[in-house]
């Protein structure tokens, strides 16, 4: 399969980049590579306008909470609120992208190797930082990033649209949506209560709140 880049017929890379840059504050390495790696999911899949009419058929797993995600979200559209960005907290440089009426699905991987390749391409630029910068955007495909054709069986709990299901935590009392309470003693009840809880409670209710 030939990794060889193509734009988005929409929009060019630089474009691209340029809007990825504006969402995420600032231009960076990261920024390169999340845009490349979003052209190149879509690209295999097929996806020609993924904020337009293919909005509803694409899911993107992102591997890292770093700076290329938000290059992916900004390329792609794909987003938490829209329940078509899914955060895995893997650690990894990686997204896959899923076309939801087909199953088709590929992981791309950013190569490691491309950090001391970025000497070979860009050996004028002293800086480390600036020369990953300007090499990501002229290796190939190939060279930047390992494909994998995958398969991913989405729950339909997690698919976009309206939640399929809204229970009380019978301890708290929080709402919880899209199946993800926990049952025991027979009783729904959030993931806080049942021990995954991330925080730890101070105080009661805060009064005076509003504005």
């Amino acid at each position: 399969m030939s990794l060889n880049s193509q734009n988005i017929p929409y929009l060019s890379f630089e474009e691209l980049l340029a809007e990825s840059v504006r969402l995420h504050g600032h231009l960076c390495p990261g920024q390169v590579v999340g845009v490349r790696l979003a052209m190149l999911g879509l690209r295999l899949l097929g996806v020609v306008d993924p904020k337009g009419k293919d909005r509803k058929s694409l899911i993107v797993y992102v591997e890292i909470d770093r700076c290329a995600t938000d290059a992916i979200q900004s390329v792609t559209g794909c987003s938490l609120g829209k329940r078509s960005l899914k955060w895995m907290d893997f650690g990894v440089m990686a997204a896959t992208f899923v076309h939801i009426p087909s199953g088709k699905a590929y992981r791309i991987l950013a190569k490691e190797e491309a950090r001391e390749l970025a000497k070979r391409y860009c050996p004028d630029i002293e800086d480390k930082y600036r020369q990953q910068l300007e090499a990501y955007k002229r290796m190939g495909d190939d060279e930047l990033f390992s494909v994998q054709e995958v398969r991913v069986d989405i729950p339909e709990s997690d698919l976009p649209g309206r939640p399929l299901r809204r229970v009380k935590c019978m301890l708290c009392g929080d709402y919880i949506q899209d199946c993800r309470d926990v049952e025991k003693d027979g009783q729904a009840i959030c993931r806080a209560c049942a021990g995954s809880r991330y925080y730890e409670v101070v105080s009661g209710p805060v009064e005076g709140v509003s504005a």
